[in-house]
């Protein structure tokens, strides 16, 4: 996605991200998510369908899938 597109998104932090700029932000767009690194947010995101979102949630949640 471009700047472009992003501007008029609500985005917004985790609550477990602390104060600073080292996390990532989402946007929710008709149909899923949008993401952008919090350091670099005119640096565009992507975008995810929700079973994409969904996906990445259980990914990254305690007792997501293993890590090699």
């Amino acid at each position: 996605m471009n700047s472009e597109s992003l501007s008029g998104l609500r985005w917004r932090k985790s609550s477990h991200s602390g104060g600073g700029n080292d996390c990532v932000e989402v946007a929710f767009v008709a149909g899923g998510a949008a993401v952008r690194d919090s350091k670099d947010p005119e640096g565009g995101a992507f975008r995810l369908p929700a079973s994409g979102w969904q996906g990445l949630l259980a990914a990254v949640r305690p007792g997501g899938p293993a890590r090699d």
